[in-house]
């Protein structure tokens, strides 16, 4: 992914207003992500515990999410299993992320969701460039270029009910 500005990140979101996008918290650590193995920002919202969003590039735009959180709460060995990258955290790793419609259909109440990595390191998870706390990740044969295209086009059937 090309390195991103607050800028370019504000004027991303298609699920919110202008205002809204105005007033989120943007990382303040944008000169230090690691761009070229990212394949979408991802971040939580500091002063919003149940916030999350989400950027990444679609058709050559910018596109950006707003979402909210509900962390899966399920027993003390119990594992969860992020539906983007495929991997598996305990307790509190992977939530629901739940987005609004763009569209009228946002601004009457729809919204679509699916269970990601809570701290939206998906793309981290895949290089092996971070460990989930105490998750794994399978052992799979596909190249890490496949694992790459396969949450890439997963993330893209979530835009397509987000935009639907």
């Amino acid at each position: 992914m090309r390195s991103l500005t607050e800028h370019d990140i504000r004027n991303s979101f298609v699920n919110c207003s202008k205002g809204e996008a105005k007033r989120l918290a943007v990382p303040r650590d944008l000169g230090e992500r690691p761009w070229d193995d990212l394949d979408f920002l991802g971040w939580r919202d500091p002063g919003a515990p149940d916030r999350s969003y989400l950027v990444t590039e679609r058709a050559g735009r910018l596109v950006g999410l707003a979402m909210r959180f509900q962390a899966a709460q399920r027993g003390f060995l119990h594992r969860s299993m992020c539906s983007l990258c495929l991997t598996t955290h305990p307790r509190g790793g992977v939530s629901l992320m739940t987005a609004r419609k763009a569209g009228a259909a946002g601004r009457e109440g729809n919204s679509v969701g699916a269970y990601m990595c809570t701290d939206l390191a998906c793309s981290l998870y895949l290089r092996g460039k971070k460990t989930p706390e105490a998750g794994s990740r399978f052992e799979e044969s596909l190249t890490l270029e496949e694992q790459i295209e396969r949450t890439t086009v997963r993330l893209a059937a979530f835009l397509d009910k987000v935009y639907a």
